[in-house]
């Protein structure tokens, strides 16, 4: 079940569509709710992560309420969900924006969502901030595998360091770490996925290791016995996929029962427990996933307290952490925008916020929180996991350009 606090304040503010604001009265004096968006896949079957971004988000302004992090301020979370899809995510964000109240959404978790909503972010100077996307794209464009970098909306931000990033550690740990010599490389043809993919290639092969063949799926298969015949001719040495745990549970137990025993490899979106509930030979599989495991962080330790205390039904999963510093970023760009407007909010509040975030730093639950000129997170560590007796275990934690090669 999804815990909210109690309001302080209640009633409509009086918000124009750019962001201007109002107050509500209340019994203890003159309140402003500020309205945080949510954006996330809460049902199908990708809610097993969605739902730990969704509670997530809603610990961080719970606690921002409890402390009165803004003075004057009431957050209130409006979570929405766009069930992995992108036209659902472009009307998510178009609703959010028509609420005069929102001034930042979180989320969503798939980077082709994401596409679909950064230009209505845009338009309406909101800012979005996303737990989970990845795909380079959305925030350095279309050419920077040239090394043609421009960023492409001012709006967008996130907590997730990019595929650039994780798909070359994944290349790399797989030839350095495991000693790959041939990969077998499947994507779903999804913009994460390919991307994803396409970043393992590229360093795997940078380093000596070669691909023993490529195939492109639908993340609806899950049948995959053709699939597997190819792989099992090919011989690799392990199997990367690029995509989410939905199609890579089965692909991965069906690859094993047709005598391809090597492991599965894949990124952030199979790094999840419902992987290995799909996949009954998910032993000695590989994922890595952005930052390091939170229950090994002491910038952890409150969020996982208080995350188990407020008792919410489902796991914070892996973007429990990134999803609430994403959160607390918004709300540190209104306590900016509002410390230097006289303690209130300005007319022009969500173009306010949207700048203010460029400038946002604190120290968060998955440690130092700031971003580039891109809009990106400055923190690229990620880890790799390996499914050990029933659950996820992680091997080795990394800032990419200090991967140790020894």
């Amino acid at each position: 079940m999804l815990i909210l606090t109690t309001a302080v304040a209640t009633g409509a503010l009086t918000l124009s569509a750019c962001g201007s604001r109002g107050d509500t009265k209340s019994g203890d004096g003159s309140k402003t709710t500020v309205v945080i968006g949510l954006d996330a896949p809460t049902t199908g079957e990708l809610s097993a992560l969605g739902l730990g971004i969704r509670n997530s988000a809603q610990l961080a302004i719970d606690n921002a309420n409890k402390a009165g992090e803004v003075k004057g301020v009431t957050f209130k979370l409006e979570a929405l969900d766009d069930k992995a899809l992108p036209n659902a995510g472009q009307q998510n964000t178009t609703k959010l924006a028509g609420d005069k109240d929102v001034l930042g959404i979180v989320g969503p978790l798939n980077s082709g969502v994401a596409q679909s909503m950064q230009q209505v972010s845009k338009q309406n100077n909101l800012t979005l901030i996303s737990p989970a996307n990845t795909t380079p794209d959305l925030t350095q464009g279309p050419d920077w595998r040239k090394n043609k970098r421009a960023r492409q909306f001012p709006t967008y931000f996130r907590t997730a360091t990019t595929d650039e990033v994780q798909g070359a550690f994944d290349g790399q740990y797989a030839y350095e770490k495991l000693k790959t010599k041939k990969a077998y490389v499947i994507d779903d043809q999804k913009t994460y996925g390919v991307g994803l993919a396409s970043s393992f290639k590229d360093q795997f092969t940078k380093l000596g290791g070669k691909i023993v063949g490529t195939e492109h799926v639908s993340p609806d298969d899950r049948d995959f016995k053709a699939v597997v015949s190819k792989v099992k001719s090919a011989k690799p040495d392990l199997v990367f996929y690029g995509g989410e745990y939905p199609a890579s549970g089965p692909l991965s137990q069906q690859l094993k029962d047709g005598g391809v025993t090597v492991p599965l490899m894949g990124g952030d979106g199979m790094y999840s427990g419902d992987y290995i509930k799909l996949n009954k030979k998910a032993q000695g599989d590989y994922a890595s996933s952005v930052g390091k495991p939170v229950e090994e962080l002491p910038s952890a330790k409150k969020f996982i307290a208080d995350y188990k205390a407020a008792g919410f039904k489902e796991a914070y999963e892996a973007y429990g952490g990134s999803t609430y510093d994403a959160t607390w970023a918004v709300i540190q760009a209104v306590k900016a925008v509002v410390g230097d407007n006289d303690g209130k909010l300005p007319e022009d509040a969500r173009k306010k916020v949207s700048e203010a975030m460029n400038k946002v730093t604190f120290d968060g639950v998955t440690g130092p929180v700031a971003f580039d000129k891109y809009g990106d997170t400055t923190n690229t560590m990620i880890t790799a996991y390996q499914v050990d007796k029933g659950a996820w275990a992680s091997r080795f934690s990394a800032e990419f350009k200090k991967l140790d090669k020894s």
